[in-house]
C-alpha cells in the first residue's frame, strides 16, 4: 500500500472518533438535566408524602391518648365500686360478728335457765317421790297399768276391728288373684312314687340277671350304686337308691339288658356307660324343656342340669320338676297382679327346689343348698335370695320371695298333689294338737278340716279377749317353728264366757 493512503486513513479515523466524542457529550448533559429535573421532582412528591404521613401518625396518637385516658376513668370508677363494696362487706361481717356474739351469750344463757330448770325438776321429783313413797319408774309402771286396764276394753275392740277390715280387704284380694291363677294353670295329679321297678316278662330273666353265684347282679350293683332286689317282688324287680339319677340309670340298663338278652359283667359295664350317656342327655333336655316351657332364657348349664334332676325326684309323691314348672307359671300369673318382677319371681319359683337334688349329697335343709347352688353357678341375687326365702324359717325380704313362697303352698297343697300316708297324717293332726296343748290356759283343742284348722278353746278365768288374741299369734308361730306342712294353718282361739243361775 502506499505511504500516502495509510496516512490518510489514519486522519479519517483520528477526524471521525473526535466527532464521536463531542456527540456523546452532548448526550451526557441532556440526560444530566433530565435527571435533575426527575430528581427535583421526587423530592417534593416525597415531601408530601412525609407530611401526610406525620398528619396521619399525630391523628393516631391522639385518637390513642383520648382512649387510654377513656379506660383509666373507667378503671378508677371500677376501683372506686369495688372499694365501695368491700366497705360495705366489711360492715355487714362487723355486724354479723356482733350479732353471733348476742347470740352466743344467749345460748349460754339458754343453757344456764336449762340447768336451773333440771335442777328445779330434779328437786321436785325427789320431793313427789317422799310424798308418794314410790320411785318414778315404779309410778310409770303403775300408771301404766292403770291405763291399760282402762282402755283394755277399746284395745280390744280395735285391734278386733283392724283385724276384720284387714282380712275383708286382704282376703278378698288375696282370694281374688289366687283363684285366678289357679283357674289359669292346671296339672295332673301326681301317681309317682319313691320306688323303682322293672317288670320282667320271663320269670326266668331274674336267673340270668343274678348269674352265676350271683356275679351278674353284683356287677350291676357295682356299676351303677343301687341296690336291687330281685324275689321281693313276683314278676318284678326293684331298685333301690337314695340318689334317683342313679336309679333312672339303674334302670335304663336293666331294660337294654332284659331286650339285648345277653348278660354278662363285660356287656354290663358297656350298656351301663351307655344308660349314663343316655340319662345325662335326658337330663339335660328336662332342664332345658322346663326352663323353654316357662319362658326364662339364659340360666347356666349347671343349673339347668341341676333343674333336670329334679325329674326324678319326688316329694310326698309329687314329681319335683313339675311342681316347679307348675309353680313358676303360677308365680308369674301372680307377679304380674300385684306388680312385682314377672322374670325373677318366674325364674325362683323354677329353681326354688333345686337343693333337692343334692340334699342326698350335702348336709343341710334343701332351701338353703338351693340359694347356694345359685350363687356358686353365678344365678341373680334376687333369684338365690327368693329360692333360700321360700320357707319360713327364713324371713322373706322381697314381694318375689313372698310370691314363691305362696305358690309353693298352692302347689303343695292342691287335692292330688302329694300322697299322706294314714299314719303320717293321723300324726301331724296329733302333733298339732299336742303344740296347742302346751300352753297355758288351754281347756281342749281339736284339729280339723285335715289338719288346716286347729281349734283351741281357753278357759275364760284365766284368758282374757286381749290375751286369746295374743295365744292365737304365739301358736301359730310355735306351729311354723316345730312342724313342716304344706299350705297355711288356721290358728281358731275360742273364748266362751257362760253364766249359770239358778232359779228357786
Amino acid at each position: 500500500m502506499e505511504p500516502i493512503t495509510i496516512v490518510l486513513a489514519v486522519i479519517g479515523v483520528a477526524a471521525g472518533f473526535g466527532a464521536n466524542q463531542v456527540v456523546t457529550k452532548q448526550k451526557l448533559g441532556s440526560a444530566t438535566e433530565a435527571a435533575e429535573k426527575e430528581l427535583k421532582k421526587a423530592k417534593k412528591e416525597g415531601d408530601k408524602a412525609l407530611e401526610q404521613a406525620r398528619e396521619e401518625a399525630q391523628k393516631l396518637a391522639d385518637r390513642a391518648r383520648n382512649d387510654e385516658n377513656q379506660r383509666r376513668k373507667e378503671i378508677k370508677e371500677i376501683e372506686q365500686k369495688l372499694l365501695d363494696r368491700q366497705v360495705s362487706l366489711d360492715n355487714k361481717l362487723d355486724q354479723l360478728d356482733k350479732r353471733a356474739e348476742s347470740l352466743r351469750k344467749g345460748e349460754d344463757e339458754v343453757e344456764a335457765l336449762k340447768n336451773e330448770i333440771r335442777s328445779i325438776r330434779t328437786k321436785q321429783q325427789e320431793k313427789l317421790e317422799k310424798v308418794a313413797k314410790l320411785t318414778k319408774e315404779a309410778a310409770t309402771e303403775h300408771l301404766l297399768k292403770m291405763t291399760e286396764k282402762d282402755i283394755r276394753n277399746d284395745l280390744t275392740g280395735l285391734v278386733s276391728k283392724l283385724q276384720n277390715e284387714a282380712k275383708e280387704n286382704a282376703e278378698e284380694k288375696a282370694g281374688a288373684i289366687i283363684v285366678e291363677a289357679m283357674e289359669r294353670m292346671a296339672s295332673e295329679v301326681t301317681a309317682e312314687r319313691t320306688i323303682t321297678s322293672v317288670k320282667l316278662e320271663d320269670e326266668e330273666m331274674k336267673g340270668r340277671i343274678i348269674g352265676k353265684e350271683g356275679r351278674n347282679i353284683q356287677a350291676l350293683q357295682r356299676a351303677t350304686g343301687v341296690d336291687i332286689m330281685v324275689d321281693d317282688t313276683p314278676g318284678y324287680i326293684i331298685l333301690s337308691s337314695f340318689d334317683p339319677v342313679r336309679r333312672e340309670v339303674a334302670r335304663v340298663a336293666l331294660e337294654m339288658l332284659l331286650k339285648d338278652g345277653r348278660v354278662h359283667p363285660g356287656r354290663i359295664e358297656e350298656i351301663v356307660e351307655k344308660a349314663q350317656k343316655n340319662v345325662e342327655k335326658d337330663v339335660m333336655r328336662a332342664g332345658e324343656d322346663a326352663a323353654r316351657e316357662v319362658g326364662i332364657i339364659g340360666i347356666p348349664k349347671e343349673i339347668l342340669h341341676l333343674l333336670g334332676e329334679l325329674k326324678y325326684r319326688t316329694s310326698y309323691g309329687q314329681n319335683v320338676l313339675k311342681h316347679s314348672t307348675e309353680m313358676a307359671h303360677i308365680a308369674g300369673i301372680i307377679a304380674e297382679e300385684v306388680g312385682a318382677d314377672v322374670k325373677i319371681t318366674k325364674y325362683s319359683a323354677l329353681v326354688h327346689d333345686l337343693g333337692k337334688a343334692l340334699t342326698h349329697k350335702m348336709e343341710g335343709k334343701h332351701h338353703h343348698i338351693s340359694g347356694e347352688m345359685l350363687r356358686k353357678y353365678g344365678a341373680p341375687e334376687a333369684v338365690a335370695l327368693a329360692a333360700e326365702q321360700h320357707h319360713d324359717d327364713v324371713e322373706a325380704t322381697s314381694t318375689e320371695a313372698i310370691i314363691v313362697r305362696v305358690v309353693d303352698a298352692i302347689s303343695a297343697s292342691r287335692p292330688g298333689a302329694r300322697n299322706i300316708s294314714a299314719e303320717n297324717f293321723a300324726e301331724r293332726m296329733r302333733d298339732l294338737e299336742n303344740v296347742a296343748n302346751g300352753f297355758p290356759g288351754i281347756d281342749k283343742s281339736y284339729a280339723i278340716s285335715a289338719g288346716r284348722e286347729v281349734r283351741v278353746f281357753v278357759k275364760p278365768g284365766q284368758i282374757d279377749d286381749l290375751s286369746a288374741i295374743k295365744l292365737a299369734r304365739d301358736i301359730a308361730t310355735k306351729i311354723e317353728a316345730s312342724m313342716q306342712y304344706p299350705g297355711t294353718i288356721k290358728v281358731n282361739v275360742i273364748r266362751e264366757t257362760r253364766a249359770i243361775e239358778f232359779a228357786k
